[in-house]
């Protein structure tokens, strides 16, 4: 069934392309160019990088906590009652050989922080592609009404003349005349707010792309949606980038939880200094030097509960997280039931659009007729011609919510980004900064993300 379904929404949609494309200039816009001009215009995209690029930093900062320390000290003093003056410099030399696994467990929720990160810059990858479907879904609709309504107050004018002809000799009344002139009127009207819609919709097309659009070739096939929905579902509820990055988050979450516990434990660290003397007293400066290595040992005993506080803090950190997690894979399933229900409901419109127009026009062909006789009235004609209007906007709508319906459907299962739809742009290697560093985090997923699965899948059942 689930075939059949795909295969009338490619029926429905070939017939469109094919036209809109015959009818569209040749250096129009297509969509993929559009999506691809939204891709590299992107300051929302360029923003985040360097969003990314200070997390990157993060994990830095944390693999340094973990390296020695060498400082260089140096302080000069002097005994107002002794008139002595003395000047000291020192080489330190420290480093943290045990701290119960706090600054490793830090570093490890730093990595996890940055693929979260890098995950959220695909999720908002998919929203800016979305956006520019949207708009240049938008803008292709409303030039396509603008043309309809066009048409149609070529029709009425054509019937307002013929009206005033048989008014001239008499068949019509001045009603028939006056009926025509409103209708004529109400187009005109629909017209210049069509226009206006078309102006609106220009605008969110060059908030989204970054330009203006310079004509509209059509958007092309329908693009490749999973086969069911349910195969829509598993990939929303695992492979989306919302997904991901929520599963990197409740791991670092839980390394912070493990972190605020080994605070708890004891600290033994290291430390070597190299001291040069130099003191003036009543004979000419005398210069002694020493060099000293030593550990040092601390536990906390008592800090007023800042310690507990802390690890309570952590832990409802985490499960909040958790619960993100949840809510984030229902939005998902939602997300894509309502894209495979609005692609049903679009399809459906765009075949009872097409028996629309066709008994519509063949109806107002009719009633010409029928008038040419005197068997139908001028406000008769003027009917069957909005009947034919409405069909047609109507199949316009429809076509737009398809491809609109489709683009959103990959969006939710986490297809719509430009590796996936292969659109031919440099694509952003998130890595490469990061890779700069020693301790960059790998893309693969961590053992701790990896278990999440599991409980993934019982909240899609569930």
């Amino acid at each position: 069934m689930a075939s059949r379904f795909i295969a009338r929404v490619r029926k429905a949609l070939l017939v469109t392309t094919l036209a809109a494309v015959a009818a569209g200039p040749a250096q129009a816009d297509s969509l993929r160019q559009v999506m691809v001009d939204a891709y590299r215009h992107s300051n929302l995209l360029e923003q985040n990088r360097y969003l990314l690029r200070i997390q990157d930093e993060g994990v830095a900062q944390a693999v340094a906590q973990l390296r020695p320390v060498l400082s260089f000290v140096a302080s000069m003093s002097r005994e107002l009652v002794n008139n002595t003056t003395t000047a000291s410099a020192s080489l330190v030399a420290e480093y943290l050989i045990y701290d119960g696994g706090a600054r490793r467990f830090a570093v490890e929720a730093a990595e996890e922080t940055v693929l979260a990160t890098r995950e959220q810059l695909i999720s908002l990858e998919q929203q800016v592609l979305l956006d520019a479907v949207t708009a240049y879904m938008n803008v292709w609709r409303d030039m396509q009404v603008v043309n309809v309504r066009q048409r149609n107050v070529r029709v009425i004018t054509q019937q307002l003349r013929a009206a005033r002809d048989r008014f001239e000799v008499g068949e019509d009344t001045r009603t028939d005349v006056a009926q025509a002139e409103a209708t004529l009127a109400t187009a005109r009207s629909q017209l210049a707010a069509a226009h206006g819609a078309l102006e609106i919709s220009r605008e969110l097309f060059n908030l989204a792309v970054g330009r203006y659009p310079n004509g509209l070739s059509g958007p092309g096939a329908i693009p490749n949606v999973p086969r069911s929905e349910a195969a829509a579902q598993a990939l929303a509820r695992q492979e989306h980038p919302a997904i991901r990055a929520l599963m990197h988050e409740v791991t670092a979450a839980e390394l912070g939880i493990e972190q605020a516990q080994a605070g708890l434990r004891p600290q033994l660290s290291l430390e070597g200094r190299a001291t040069e003397v130099l003191e003036n007293t009543a004979n000419p400066f005398a210069e002694g030097g020493s060099a000293t290595i030593g550990l040092t040992l601390t536990q906390p005993i008592y800090r007023g509960g800042q310690l507990l506080s802390l690890e309570r803090q952590s832990r409802a950190q985490a499960a909040a997280v958790r619960f993100s997690l949840n809510q984030q894979v229902r939005m998902n399933l939602q997300a894509v039931g309502n894209a495979w229900a609005l692609m049903g409901i679009a399809t459906a419109q765009i075949q009872a659009a097409d028996q629309g127009i066709a008994a519509a026009e063949l109806a107002f062909a009719g009633v010409q007729e029928e008038a040419s006789l005197g068997a139908r009235t001028t406000l008769d004609v003027l009917d069957a011609e909005q009947d034919v209007l409405n069909a047609r906007i109507s199949r316009i709508e429809a076509q737009a919510d398809l491809y609109l319906a489709s683009y959103q459907l990959l969006a939710a299962a986490g297809l719509l980004t430009v590796e996936a739809l292969h659109l031919p742009v440099p694509e952003y290697d998130p890595s490469a900064y990061a890779d700069m560093f020693s301790g960059a985090p790998s893309i693969v997923n961590s053992p701790r993300g990896q278990q999440l699965d599991s409980m993934l899948e019982r909240v899609g059942r569930d």
